[in-house]
């Protein structure tokens, strides 16, 4: 997701969240830079990694609470991409169900907005530097759906963003069906500036089947795959941390978010309720 430089941030439900991401409106058109289509660094096969944090969501009716926390409300400015929803931490927005954990977007009023839908976080509960991260996931189709799997930096209260990075696992907009993007967002190389680190590519069925969403990320590179094959690298180009401050914790975020300024002014009510899917989240040191 998108974040536009910010040192005070909304505290909500006792934590400070990164709004996904706090602007001052209007927020500016994002400019997509030129990215390789060739990943830069030959994919890593590490078989050494042990399992270190996971939810496989196969108990309970309800997402962990000492795994998972809720953003809740509007953020400012629809968390700073003009988005349309409410987020919630009711069942209806985000439940267990049949092994897989449901975050669902839902055509229905709440605080001022149009639609509800969740974004779980582990942040205050879980953070990792380095290591394999896996999420298998089927996502929402519909014009309108903003599906992302997304990490941001432990020091976001103290830097804010960008400095504190943010690590884009996946994203998708129904606008363009079965184009997934990969970006990594830094001080100096992010999407207000239109700098970020970035690639994207059609993944055939990603509303239709399950895949595997997955970074391995060193302190040299992160990589970026789908079902175990490499689609883009984002290179640590030894220019500091300025560039590359993944070198520290960063906690992990799963949402559904409607319209905004990637999602698009043009939402599709016709596809409400409308779901993503998550099988499990594994992470590997």
């Amino acid at each position: 997701m998108r974040l536009f430089p910010l040192f005070t941030l909304l505290s909500i439900m006792s934590l400070t969240f990164c709004a996904q991401k706090e602007a001052p409106s209007p927020a500016p058109t994002p400019t997509t830079p030129t990215t390789p289509t060739t990943p830069v660094t030959p994919p890593v096969t590490d078989t050494v990694k042990k399992l270190v944090w996971s939810d496989e969501f196969n108990s309970g009716t309800r997402p962990d609470t000492t795994k998972w926390a809720y953003n809740i409300g509007t953020g400012s400015n629809g968390w700073g991409n003009n988005e349309a929803q409410y987020y919630t931490g009711d069942s209806t927005n985000a439940r267990i169900e049949n092994g897989s954990l449901i975050i669902e977007a839902r055509k229905e009023s709440k605080g001022g907005k149009s639609y509800t839908s969740a974004r779980l976080l582990t942040q205050g509960k879980a953070s990792w530097t380095y290591g394999r991260i896996e999420i298998r996931a089927k996502l929402p189709k519909g014009v309108g759906t903003w599906p992302a799997i997304w990490m941001l930096g432990d020091n976001i209260n103290t830097v804010g963003w960008p400095t504190c990075g943010e690590i884009d696992i996946m994203e998708h907009v129904g606008k363009e069906q079965d184009m997934v993007l990969w970006s990594t967002h830094s001080k100096l190389n992010n999407w207000s500036l239109g700098t970020q680190k970035t690639n994207k590519s059609i993944i055939d069925g990603v509303s239709t089947a399950f895949h595997v969403y997955k970074i391995e990320w060193s302190k040299d590179y992160i990589q970026f795959f789908v079902d175990d094959k490499l689609y883009y690298t984002s290179p640590n180009e030894g220019k500091g941390t300025d560039y590359y401050p993944f070198s520290a914790p960063q906690f992990l975020l799963l949402n559904v978010a409607v319209g905004g300024n990637l999602g698009g002014p043009t939402i599709n009510d016709a596809i409400f309720p409308c779901r993503m899917e998550v099988d499990y989240v594994r992470v590997y040191q």
